[in-house]
């Protein structure tokens, strides 16, 4: 009754395996390293190797006994999913079929997928809900989507079983301080704006103040990487009770623009944080943040933490954390 955890030793992977262990499951996780941290999983079964290895990941399944996969593992970042998409169809797309083929030759039939609510694209409502049409505006972004597609087509043909977790903004760190986000190639708010308050950076680029929003800038909505530790729980549960192959939306339900998250940062650090407006990037939108009910009512999940307590966390860790791991 082992949880394989693709990608693992990653930002989000090192959380849900730090409360998965908390929990009393019986874990291995599977990271190339590439970007993966061995000093955020230790005490659990590390096997450091390739999704694509279908070898390995077969041997993995038959050693440790696994009977469900949480799959963390892929490229996440947009712009450089726009200047090399061969790598992003190449290992998250190509990467998780060679996994699906490995798993289904291993029986293995319940998989959580680490989906992005990206897929949505500029949706034509907000809250955005799972009904929303699915349109990509990135090659990472497609490549989420095609593993979706790619799952429900499995799940209909065979036995298998999946359920997608789009995320929203994922942010903040572990309240014991010592697992956190790497920041050396971040390009999401917070941990620009921590990058600022700790003089790691020039003063912060607020892109766009003249959107139709409340204050001008625009809005996202930002969740806890431990609230999305407990959802990757739940969907787990879900899978194990019989639930069907499903998507759900993984956020707080509320959006918060970026004069906020500055305004919630200077209270976490103390001080005013150096910024200035610069004009918006192309293909932003005004304000995005997702509707939860699906998950509140099939997962019995709901993000408990708000922002403030995102950026306490965050500003803990990077403080005390300034170049990650090392």
């Amino acid at each position: 009754m082992t949880i394989l955890i693709t990608g693992g030793a990653g930002y989000i992977g090192s959380h849900t395996a730090r409360l998965l262990q908390q929990q009393g499951r019986d874990l291995v996780v599977l990271d190339s390293m590439e970007y993966g941290q061995p000093k955020a999983i230790q005490g659990i079964p590390l096997e450091v190797g390739d999704i694509a290895d279908e070898a390995l990941v077969g041997r993995i399944c038959k050693q440790y006994g696994v009977t469900s996969v949480v799959h963390f593992a892929a490229y996440k970042f947009v712009g450089e999913s726009m200047e090399q998409p061969h790598r992003y169809w190449q290992n998250n797309v190509a990467g998780t079929v060679a996994l699906l083929n490995a798993l289904r030759t291993a029986g293995v039939q319940h998989l959580v997928f680490s989906s992005s609510c990206s897929i949505y694209g500029t949706p034509e409502h907000v809250p955005v809900s799972e009904s929303a049409a699915i349109q990509p505006a990135s090659v990472y972004a497609e490549t989420k989507a095609m593993v979706e597609r790619i799952l429900g087509w499995q799940s209909e043909l065979t036995d298998f079983s999946s359920v997608s977790l789009r995320y929203f903004n994922a942010s903040g760190a572990h309240p014991k301080g010592d697992i956190g986000e790497v920041w050396d190639r971040a390009q999401n708010l917070i941990p620009l704006v921590m990058k600022a308050a700790l003089g790691r950076s020039g003063p912060l680029q607020v892109r766009g103040n003249d959107y139709p929003t409340p204050d001008g800038t625009g809005v996202r909505d930002y969740v806890h990487v431990c609230d999305l530790a407990e959802a990757h729980a739940a969907a787990l549960d879900y899978l194990r009770d019989g639930g069907k192959v499903r998507a759900f939306n993984v956020g707080t339900g509320k959006g918060y623009s970026v004069l906020e998250v500055l305004a919630a940062a200077e209270r976490a650090a103390g001080g005013p944080i150096p910024h200035e407006f610069a004009p918006r990037r192309p293909g932003d939108v005004a304000a995005v943040w997702g509707d939860t009910t699906l998950a509140r009512t099939e997962l019995a999940w709901y993000a408990v933490r708000g922002l403030d307590d995102i950026v306490r966390t965050a500003w803990n860790w990077h403080l005390h954390h300034p170049d990650g791991y090392a």
